[in-house]
């Protein structure tokens, strides 16, 4: 099939960089690719990427009554959380039916939009007041499919990258979705299918293949991170480290270099620190998620980035993604995209694990405890608002768990599941740990809506009904 063989070609490693970018590292991301190639092959033979024949669209509120939203083949196990609307990654138009990360914008007028990350390319929806989903018109990949797409928001554009070889970043004016109104003439407008070559604000080509996209509104800057081809692989100077691209002119976007001390950077958040250590307070931090550590640097300086400090925790097997608690800046959860499969955990063999940490001496961050899912599955992504973390679970779907009682107890003793949605019902009898449902959430509407975008499926349209944050 040529899109898994591309998807091969995707995983394939040259010559290793510095530091974490080492062979060991290396090895590990082409045996989680290697293995997540492989379990969508046998998901998509099995006939899970089914698209619009298989989900059927959802345009209605389906309340979750009795553990289930929905009814027949679109019934979901959930807790506390009602679904709004759904549409199939082929509803999306996608024709490789595939799906990854999703991002979100909010327009000045309140309009509320979803960038749909699919394996060759972006859907765009819009969640109306009713929580429902319309299709408004996609963006195709800059070069060829792959299974790893990220999309961030600065502002009104979209800044997408990929695995792609030669892909770059793609930097989309989302205000081009406001003229898309379906409902001036619902029976004759069409979506629109933008083009990669004369709807872009621009095309940033400094860098080829990236595995993830870090934005951070404050600076006007995009970090590239996980490089695999071009400039910033961990076969160059950059060794898969962050690079940079400062877009405070989204149609002149420039970079002022790359940052290789700590080597191949998975992913990361960056602030404008204002936490408990003074010496930083008004720097630009970014707590990375390294492969192997917890890495903390200091960015302020673009021509002289410092490492504050590198972490390894009890259980690591592939340090994933993490997210700041609160606008305290003491506490964060890391999650770990191996330690389940592994059996690295330190707690229930299987059970999803988040790690707590404290990061009040950025120099020296404390691993406090850790927060175990009633489910067994692998983590993702997860993002923190108002005391809730929002965690994008895989095959369990998306976790929304009470953090806020971290202070309190810092082992995360008082952290508590206070809702669920499973968008992966094949497994909900016998959990299996693998690569299949849910890839990201975007929980940040004005409105309580809540994108959930599934591999295998398309994306979701949730709220979450249940309590407020504890503490």
């Amino acid at each position: 099939m040529k899109i898994n063989a591309l998807l091969a070609t995707a995983a394939a490693v040259g010559p290793l960089g510095v530091s974490a970018g080492s062979p060991a590292s290396a090895s590990k991301m082409e045996e989680i690719m290697d293995i997540k190639i492989q379990q969508w092959e046998e998901a998509r033979a099995q006939g899970l990427f089914g698209g619009s024949t298989l989900y059927r669209k959802i345009t209605s509120k389906q309340a979750c009554k009795n553990g289930v939203a929905g009814s027949g083949t679109a019934a979901y196990h959930c807790n506390n959380v009602d679904l709004h609307g759904f549409l199939s990654h082929e509803d999306l138009a996608s024709t490789t039916k595939a799906g990854n990360d999703v991002w979100g914008w909010t327009a000045p007028g309140g309009r509320e939009f979803g960038i749909v990350g699919q394996t060759d390319g972006v859907g765009f929806v819009e969640i109306t007041r009713n929580g429902n989903l319309e299709y408004l018109g996609r963006l195709d990949t800059q070069t060829t499919p792959t299974s790893w797409r990220d999309i961030k928001v600065i502002g009104h554009h979209a800044y997408i990258g990929a695995e792609s070889d030669d892909h770059g970043l793609q930097i989309f004016d989302l205000t081009k979705l406001l003229s898309i109104k379906p409902w001036w003439n619902p029976f004759f407008w069409q979506p629109r299918h933008f083009s990669k070559d004369a709807d872009l604000t621009a095309l940033f080509t400094g860098f080829g293949a990236s595995h993830n996209i870090v934005a951070h509104e404050a600076t006007n800057m995009i970090y590239a991170v996980g490089g695999r081809s071009g400039a910033n692989a961990r076969n160059t100077t950059c060794a898969g480290g962050m690079f940079m691209v400062d877009v405070s002119n989204p149609a002149k976007p420039f970079s002022p270099g790359c940052i290789a001390q700590d080597g191949y950077v998975h992913d990361a958040q960056c602030v404008i620190y204002t936490g408990p250590a003074e010496k930083y307070h008004g720097r630009e931090i970014c707590f990375n998620y390294n492969e192997e550590t917890l890495t903390i640097m200091d960015v302020t300086d673009k021509t002289n980035p410092v490492v504050i400090s590198r972490t390894p925790y009890e259980g690591a097997a592939y340090t994933h993604q993490g997210w700041l608690i609160d606008e305290t800046m003491t506490f964060l959860l890391l999650d770990d995209e191996q330690d389940e499969a592994k059996g690295t955990v330190p707690g229930q063999e299987g059970h999803t694990t988040t790690y707590i940490f404290n990061v009040t001496d950025l120099a020296a961050p404390v691993n406090t405890g850790f927060y175990q899912s009633p489910a067994k599955s692998i983590d993702h992504n997860q993002y923190v608002v108002k005391g809730l973390t929002y965690q994008a679970n895989y095959a369990s779907g998306l976790r929304v768990v009470d953090v806020s009682g971290v202070e309190a107890d810092p082992t995360g003793g008082n952290f508590e599941e206070v809702g669920f949605f499973d968008c992966h019902p094949e497994d909900d009898d016998d959990n299996v740990i693998k690569f299949l449902g849910t890839w990201s959430v975007y929980p940040y509407f004005k409105s309580g809506y809540i994108l959930l975008n599934s591999i295998e499926r398309g994306i979701f349209s949730l709220k979450y009904t249940g309590r407020k944050a504890k503490y």
